[in-house]
């Protein structure tokens, strides 16, 4: 530690190389040098393995392939301002455990030091953060996912605030003991301590469970800094659309993993004219300037997408923005290309080998379902010019969708912020492959935050409600509805700009849409079909249908949904007067048909 490091960051640095017992302290620069080998230490170990295009592939442990929900922790100082959707230990039990485990735990190994900078370098809506951990794969991550280096460092020694990221693979060297392609442990502990900014991750060496400046940071710790100081650190795409006429506008959405938000992202429109550009696509910090108008940024630097299901013709941008410099994990490869369920048709390869390293067969998945790619926005080639913009982007809407194939009209608009924010809080979606649990259950995801709310839901809730008059037109989208025969009403994927113009035509002003007692969902002689298959634009009538019984219980199932939630009194009332205001509109509209 020969360069300058202020003394907070130098105390940290030395406090955990007195736990861990590291062989020597590294500090990343963040340089294309350091990543190099990185990737070398990864192909040594045989972790990694080379690609096409300067692309890798990494091979996790079978038992080391998703977020672990379960065994993820907020602690607070009190059990109450974790709320009842958090697993809650109370912190100095948390550390006192943590530290005993993790006392030796980068023996024999490098403990790598990582300042960085989440948001453009030097913007006033940017924080800073140092990860310590003894991963390659991690150093190599963070520098695709986050701004990593010197230059973060340097800011941090000036200004001194950052949040501690402490990690490790758990996985000691110690005398006689053989180091493995993917160390990692079963018991796995990913703790948050929302008051003093830190975060400590035991055993893990996936995804988000380890790239701490992601949902762990970025949002759980964020979202506490956000309720404190009056803004909003969201799960949440970031787009650019622009019309035929050269006119934009900005929208922010909320979907729960693996739910389309990068296709989304990424869209390349079917109709001709528009443009779709990225600013982001995972998570939006959103604040409000003294006009009162929501300014948002993305803080990560990259992509760490859902590999399966990606391919040209779902989403074309994102395949040329992973041609080369990317890294895969857990996907299965032939002839030096990543391959996946539903990149193509298998049947001209020949000798794919899974992600479990083993010659294909048809008896097995080729990769993993949550298997992913970790590539710099960079790549990207609808990269929005705004997206390293200081001041952010003003957001003209807010969407909210999860993946229903019954009930949910294809969009509609709510009729104020207040019963927006309800309808942001009533989200559900089946489960995916994103997260270990039951893939296809349906779960409630209120603003698709579920698993990344730092802190008492309720109180969430009330801080939405407190800044509803910050915020722009919300809508509700799902793109997943199904016929009585199980088939897609709706082809997604380019055809969403069609939605997206409907929205556009909304926020002009230009289209007036059909008031049902959910909110406004479209005409349908106001909803371009130009150019759109047949099938798809016959069913835009059952679309945008409102079944009214189907509806009342939806809002009963949310309330008793709540009521079942003990969240010690910081629920906001609000939301029972909203949900008596849908409940009454429901049974007074018309009841013959019983659907609008």
């Amino acid at each position: 530690m020969e360069q300058f490091l202020n003394p907070e960051i130098k105390s940290f640095i030395l406090s955990y190389q007195e736990l861990f017992s590291p062989n020597s302290v590294c500090i990343c620069n963040g340089s294309d040098e350091e990543y190099d080998r990185m990737i070398q230490l990864m192909i040594e170990s045989g972790t990694a393995e080379r690609l096409a295009n300067n692309n890798i592939l990494v091979r996790s442990d079978p038992q080391d392939v998703a977020r672990v929900e379960d065994r993820t922790f907020i602690c607070s100082v009190k059990e109450e301002d974790a709320g009842p959707t958090n697993n809650w230990v109370e912190p100095s039990e948390m550390k006192d455990k943590l530290n005993g485990l993790m006392s030796g735990a980068m023996m024999g190994r490098v403990m790598y030091v990582i300042p960085f900078c989440m948001g453009p370098l030097g913007s006033d809506y940017s924080y800073y953060g140092i990860q310590l951990t003894d991963s390659p794969y991690v150093v190599a991550n963070m520098k695709k996912m986050t701004r990593m280096g010197q230059k973060a460092l340097d800011l941090m020694n000036e200004y001194g605030n950052f949040v501690r990221c402490v990690h490790t693979v758990a996985y000691p060297l110690s005398e006689g003991v053989k180091d493995v392609p993917w160390p990692c442990r079963e018991d796995k502990y990913i703790a948050h301590f929302p008051e003093t900014r830190e975060i400590l991750s035991f055993g893990s060496g996936y995804g988000g469970n380890a790239l701490l400046g992601k949902k762990c940071f970025a949002l759980r710790i964020a979202s506490c800094i956000a309720k404190d100081e009056g803004w909003l650190a969201e799960h949440m795409l970031i787009i650019k659309i622009t019309d035929p006429n050269e006119v934009t506008r900005t929208v922010a959405a909320a979907f729960p993993s693996a739910c389309g938000k990068t296709n989304l992202a990424m869209m390349q429109p079917s109709l001709a004219g528009w443009k779709v550009e990225v600013i982001g696509d995972d998570i939006a910090w959103m604040k409000s300037n003294d006009k009162g108008e929501l300014y948002a940024i993305n803080p990560e630097a990259g992509f760490f997408g859902v590999a399966p299901g990606t391919s040209k013709k779902t989403n074309p941008n994102a395949m040329n923005t992973i041609r080369q410099n990317t890294i895969f994990t857990n996907t299965g490869s032939e002839d030096g290309k990543p391959i996946w369920e539903g990149i193509d048709s298998f049947a001209h390869f020949k000798n794919i080998i899974t992600w479990k390293k083993v010659l294909h067969d048809g008896s097995d998945k080729v990769a993993h379902p949550n298997a992913r790619f970790t590539v710099s926005a960079n790549e990207c080639p609808v990269l929005s010019n705004d997206f390293n913009n200081l001041k952010g982007v003003k957001i003209d809407a807010i969407l909210v969708g999860g993946r229903r194939d019954e009930i949910i009209p294809l969009v509609f608009q709510t009729f104020d912020a207040q019963e927006g924010v309800l309808i942001g809080a009533s989200l559900t979606s089946e489960m995916t492959a994103a997260a270990k649990g039951t893939v296809g259950k349906v779960r409630r995801d209120p603003f698709a935050m579920l698993p990344f709310c730092g802190y008492n839901m309720g109180d969430y809730f009330k801080h939405w409600l407190a800044m509803s008059e910050r915020l722009p037109a919300i809508f509700h989208v799902n793109w997943f509805r199904k016929d009585k025969d199980g088939n897609f009403m709706w082809p997604g994927f380019g055809e969403n700009i069609r939605v997206l113009e409907w929205i556009f035509g909304r926020l002009k002003g230009e289209y007036e849409g059909k008031k049902t007692p959910i909110g406004t969902v479209p005409k349908v002689e106001e909803f371009n079909v130009k150019g759109l298959d047949e099938k798809y634009s016959k069913q835009l009538s059952e679309l945008f249908k409102v079944d009214t019984d189907a509806y009342m219980e939806f809002f009963e199932e949310l309330e008793s949904y709540f009521q079942s939630l003990d969240f010690k009194g910081r629920f906001p009332s609000e939301f029972n007067d909203l949900i008596n205001q849908f409940k009454n509109r429901l049974a007074n509209a018309n009841s013959s048909p019983k659907s609008l």
